[in-house]
Formats: C-alpha cells, sequence, structure tokens
C-alpha cells in the first residue's frame, strides 16, 4: 500500500474497542464471563439486560467485583476474583480466536483509509492488553501494525470516563486534541474523549443501541455504524454523510468541542 503524508487538520484516530471495533461486549466479554461462572460452579449467568446494566462500570474486573459484591453482601474474596477473570480471559481468547466476535462493518475500511493517508492510529481502551491483543491479531492480522500505540487498563490509573487514557495517548503520539478524532460506542467512553478536548464520533453499538440519544448530546456525530457500500450508516446527530460512509474527510468536517 502506497501511503502518503497525512494532510489537513486531522492527524490520528483513536480507537476505543469493545462495542466501537467489533461487538465485543454482548457477543464475547458477556458469554466468557458466564463460561467463567459455569467453570467454577457458580449460578450465575449474565442475560443480555444484565450485562448491559453492568456497562455503566467501566472495566471487566470492576464490573465482576461490583456484580459479586451485590451477591454476597460484602466485598468479595480477591483469590475468587483472580481466578474468575483469568477464566474469562482464556474463555474470551477461544471465542475470538473461533471468529465468534467480528469487526463492525466499515471499522477495517476506515483504518485502511487512515494507513494510506498516514495518518497515526491508537487504542484507547479500559480492557486489558491480552484481550485487545486477542482481537486484533484474529480480526486484523498483518494489519494491525497500524495500531502500533496501544494504551490500555494498564496503563492508567482511573478508567473512563477519566479523560486519562486519551490524554496519554495523545502525549505519546505528539498531537493536539484538535488534530485527531476519537471513535467510541458509549457514554463513558464520549465523556472521556471530550474530556481530554477531542472531537467524538460515536458509533452506537447493540449495547447502546436502545440508550437514550440524550445521553450522547455533546459527540460531534452520533451514528448508527461506520457504514458500507451495501449497508450505509444513518446519521443521528451531527453533520450529514454523503454516501453513508464514514470517511476521513467526513472526520475531518466534525465541529470541534465546545
Amino acid at each position: 500500500m502506497q501511503v502518503r503524508a497525512a494532510q489537513g487538520s486531522l492527524r490520528a484516530l483513536l480507537w476505543d474497542v469493545d462495542g466501537t471495533l467489533a461487538e465485543t461486549e454482548l457477543d464475547g466479554h458477556r458469554i466468557a464471563f458466564n463460561r467463567a461462572f459455569a467453570e467454577h460452579g457458580l449460578p450465575w449467568r449474565w442475560d443480555r439486560s444484565t450485562y448491559i446494566g453492568l456497562l455503566a462500570i467501566s472495566g471487566g474486573r470492576e464490573r465482576l467485583r461490583r456484580f459479586l459484591r451485590r451477591q454476597q453482601g460484602e466485598e468479595p474474596e480477591g483469590s475468587l476474583l483472580d481466578a474468575l477473570h483469568q477464566a474469562k480471559q482464556v474463555h474470551y481468547r477461544e471465542l475470538v480466536v473461533a471468529g465468534e466476535v467480528q469487526l463492525r462493518p466499515g471499522v477495517r475500511r476506515l483504518i485502511e483509509a487512515a494507513a494510506a493517508a498516514g495518518l497515526q492510529q491508537a487504542i484507547v481502551t479500559t480492557s486489558g492488553r491480552e484481550a485487545v491483543a486477542a482481537l486484533l491479531e484474529n480480526q486484523l492480522s498483518d494489519q494491525s501494525r497500524w495500531l502500533p500505540l496501544r494504551v490500555c487498563a494498564d496503563d492508567v490509573a482511573a478508567k473512563k470516563p477519566d479523560p486519562e487514557a486519551y490524554v496519554l495517548a495523545l502525549q505519546r503520539l505528539g498531537v493536539e486534541p484538535g488534530q485527531a478524532v476519537a471513535l467510541e460506542d458509549s457514554p463513558a467512553g464520549l465523556a472521556a474523549a471530550t474530556a481530554a478536548g477531542l472531537r467524538c464520533l460515536v458509533t452506537l453499538s447493540a449495547a447502546f443501541s436502545q440508550a437514550s440519544v440524550s445521553l450522547f448530546r455533546s459527540a460531534s456525530s452520533l451514528t448508527d455504524g461506520l457504514g458500507e457500500p451495501m449497508a450505509p450508516t444513518r446519521v443521528l446527530q451531527g453533520p450529514a454523510c454523503a454516501g453513508g460512509l464514514i470517511t476521513l474527510s467526513y472526520l475531518e468536517q466534525l465541529p470541534p468541542v465546545p
């Protein structure tokens, strides 16, 4: 692929992972947690509505801790928390390797376009590094090299909606907030991005498809996806999208954060 120097004011794309790159939450992490519960002989099973409720808490380990505390009425033992979370990570990787978790439509297209245009790209997530690597290696393969910077849960003290992860990514890339766009799917991710001064495109994932649009009023654009030629995106808030495809030109025209 021929790469040209980045033009215009857009120099970087900052990608969230869970729900943005792929429908990992309901189709991946939730199922992996349920398998971990079954493996340890525990009676709990998270259905879709239960898990969507738990998504108000950033980070899988934090969600698990909150759930166990609610079930047991006290702070869970560290050994149980560790065992369940480690088992969940194994099951999640198995799901990804088996192809049960796929990139959302338009993601590969936009990553390729950004790479061809010479833009920097980074992962900014509250997920663990191992889970991120599993998804990128299995879904993007050699193209994962276009996302060399990965700011993960282990790199920051505070998770989204705190902006720490985005601030760190901007520092490591050497770009100003106005030169980058964040791609997110959740209210917490949007809050983190805008608090860091970033324009933010929200592509609603399955977990947030029924959420009130008012939760995303600070988004530069709110859509139901990035779009493909046979499945154009629908803009719910923000600039109109000609052709139904989110492109670099579309991202560059997004209004700045107030």
